[in-house]
């Protein structure tokens, strides 16, 4: 949903692209960011949502739009979907600690194609040529880089199993919120989502033993500052701003971005060393991520894309 204030028709063309990429490149960030906090995965996932709370309740006030007075419906469907919400960030802190980088932003946006597979079985019909396409591509690239990562490690294949997880978690918190979708904000949403969430990564993590308090490690509380700021809210804000200014190609295309940055990250940073085969199967579900994008909605698009959180934007985190 676009911003209230975004209507100027003034502003130059790449002001726009400027802010897509630049959304893109601060939720490609999250992950790093997860991998240096000094809490547990789960949570830095608490962490990532408890603190954007208050700055996405005063965006969706800025922005008009309405916190309360929803209906009862309403209000189960948003805090069902708070626990998915919850429960695809989980799933996907702990396969970005497991598994490449690279990996974990592929799959973690896996849920495009989920959602147009999906779409497929609802609407009872047959793949268009774009679409079958996009399924097989996604099916042979995850193939390549599962059985590359089981040569690593049963470890590093299990943490791809959770970012897939998490790819279908965020599916279906997406499908059930399309009817709060229609009515509400999508800053409202993802405050309402945040608060509902937050509790539940909470439990997770005090269930699991990780430290909650960060500071144990010596990083303290910087990236889980920028895992809030850059992946919840400023991230979420440049997409709200740009999207509805580009067509699917150019939003899907924008969205590879992020897992170069990421495989770019594990390299540098984590040293991790990607070969031919990787590149191959990574690039076969890029692709099919694009394509995916292209069979997006117009009105679903913008909307499905400013819910997203990593991460992960637009269809994602997740």
């Amino acid at each position: 949903m676009r911003a209230a204030h975004d209507e100027g028709r003034d502003r130059p063309r790449w002001v726009y692209l400027a802010a897509l990429l630049a959304g893109n490149f601060a939720l490609a960030l999250g992950p790093w960011s997860v991998r240096l906090a000094d809490s547990g995965p789960i949570s830095a996932g608490f962490w990532r949502l408890a603190l954007a709370i208050p700055l996405l309740a005063l965006l969706a006030r800025r922005e008009g739009q309405a916190l309360t007075g929803f209906g009862t419906k309403t209000w189960l469907a948003i805090f069902a979907a708070g626990v998915l919400f919850a429960l695809d960030l989980g799933s996907w802190h702990i396969g970005i600690g497991q598994t490449r980088l690279g990996n974990a932003a592929l799959f973690g946006n896996a849920g495009s194609v989920i959602l147009m597979a999906w779409g497929l079985i609802v609407a009872r019909r047959g793949p268009r040529a774009f679409e079958a396409l996009g399924v097989l591509s996604a099916l042979a690239g995850a193939a390549i880089l599962l059985g590359r990562s089981l040569e690593i490690g049963a470890a590093t294949l299990a943490g791809d199993l959770f970012c897939i997880l998490a790819g279908f978690l965020y599916a279906f918190y997406i499908l059930l919120l399309q009817g709060a979708r229609a009515r509400l904000g999508s800053w409202s949403l993802l405050t309402w989502s945040s608060i509902a969430g937050a509790p539940v990564l909470l439990a997770i993590a005090l269930v699991r033993g990780e430290p909650i308090w960060p500071g144990s490690g010596g990083s303290g509380w910087w990236p889980l500052l920028a895992l809030a700021l850059g992946s919840q809210v400023i991230g979420q804000g440049l997409l709200v701003f740009s999207l509805k200014h580009f067509p699917p190609l150019v939003v899907g295309v924008a969205l590879l971005t992020q897992p170069g940055i990421a495989v770019l990250i594990g390299w540098f940073v984590f040293g991790e060393t990607l070969g031919l085969l990787d590149l191959a199967g990574m690039v076969m579900l890029a692709g099919a991520l694009v394509l995916a994008r292209i069979g997006d909605q117009p009105a679903a698009r913008g909307t499905r894309a400013a819910l997203q959180s990593t991460q992960r934007p637009p269809l994602g985190n997740e």
